[in-house]
């Protein structure tokens, strides 16, 4: 079976690569990026500024590639021929995302398992389900829910479980300004609401 563990990243934007719509997207989120520079009061003939509006329009493209129609992956999942009925979990899996209050990144790991019935995923297929829900603006709540729910639907297993930690930028940043704030998240489906279940999942998550 495929059991690769590359990395889903979205590439760096080339502007030779980019089609019709999304230059033009590109266009006009520079030009807005160019309006609150300007607001700010910065002078835009100084010359560190002379592509920002671009370098943001580019970074945004690539941060909120999970809103593209059809950027939802295609995950390779393989018959379960061995009857394997126990718990696969990826741990510590990076993410990067934006808060969609304050379009300030927030970071961390996710931690994301299930019991498969009758079809097992590919390895690399958990940090492509993670990536995708993370590009775009979002909750960390939310996140956690895309991600076992989208496990829900496409393996139909005997249940998942996320758990994901993370630091908010938003947190460290302004308001309280508390450094190393780490905020934890959990969604669970089907067995995973069995208490053993849950305490098999938190030692494997525990053992190094």
């Amino acid at each position: 079976m495929d059991r690769d563990t590359d990395v889903l990243h979205a590439p760096p934007i080339a502007l030779a690569d980019l089609d019709g719509r999304e230059q033009e997207k590109l266009d006009r989120i520079a030009h807005h990026v160019r309006g609150i520079l300007t607001a700010l009061g910065l002078d835009l003939r100084d010359h560190n500024l002379a592509e920002t509006d671009l370098r943001v329009a580019k970074l945004y493209l690539e941060m909120f590639h999970g809103l593209e129609e059809g950027a939802e992956p295609k995950v390779t999942t393989f018959p379960n021929d061995e009857a394997y009925s126990h718990m696969v979990m990826e741990k510590q899996i990076p993410f990067y995302s934006m808060c969609v209050h304050h379009l300030v990144p927030f970071y961390g790991h996710a931690h994301i398992a299930y019991i498969p019935r009758a079809r097992i995923l590919g390895l690399s297929k958990f940090a492509r389900i993670l990536e995708f829900y993370a590009k775009r603006p979002q909750l960390q709540e939310r996140l956690t829910e895309q991600v076992v729910t989208f496990l829900e639907e496409k393996l139909e297993p005997q249940g998942a479980m996320v758990v994901i930690e993370a630091r908010h930028l938003c947190v460290e940043m302004r308001g309280v300004k508390k450094p190393g704030a780490l905020t934890v998240t959990s969604a669970l489906r089907g067995i995973f609401h069995q208490r053993p279940v849950r305490e098999e999942f938190l030692d494997l998550l525990r053992h190094q």
